[in-house]
């Protein structure tokens, strides 16, 4: 949010782990952030990593250990739930650990998002169904089965 004008993340520097996320597809994204190419300064972030299985939890360290010497000046963020600290790879990276709260106030926050959500020529697309032509919007209900 300090540069307002800069994009938002694109789909290769955003991993968003679940128990299914296969070594696989942790592995190509942790190349990507760590083995140094012509991209850029991007930021790489990994979603719910404390998701992650056992298994691929630990062949994803091991295979960081095993490439971060390949780049010096990675920029590697990986989001775990706080409740859940004790899983295997927020454990494996408790030595870099940084407790967040979010410092902008939610509205600005909001205003921040609503202008790179925001669809520049509305037309017949999904983005008329939403408010102020949003091209993401948030479905929710108080009740569960209200089919949203």
């Amino acid at each position: 949010m300090n540069s307002p004008e800069q994009p938002l993340p694109t789909f290769d520097e955003v991993l968003l782990c679940t128990p299914q996320t296969s070594a696989e597809q942790v592995g190509l994204f942790l190349r990507r952030c760590l083995i140094p190419c012509t991209g850029g300064d991007k930021i790489y972030t990994m979603l719910f990593a404390d998701e992650l299985s056992y298994d691929v939890s630990c062949r994803a360290e091991e295979l960081f250990q095993h490439l971060q010497c390949y780049n010096s000046s990675y920029r590697l963020i990986i989001l775990c739930n706080c409740e859940r600290e004790n899983s295997y790879l927020p454990s494996a990276f408790s030595h870099c650990k940084v407790h967040m709260i979010p410092q902008r106030p939610r509205a600005e926050i909001q205003q921040y998002l609503q202008h790179h959500f925001r669809v520049a020529q509305p037309s017949n697309s999904a983005a008329a169904v939403f408010k102020e032509h949003m091209c993401v919007g948030v479905v929710s209900s108080k009740r569960a089965g209200m089919g949203k």
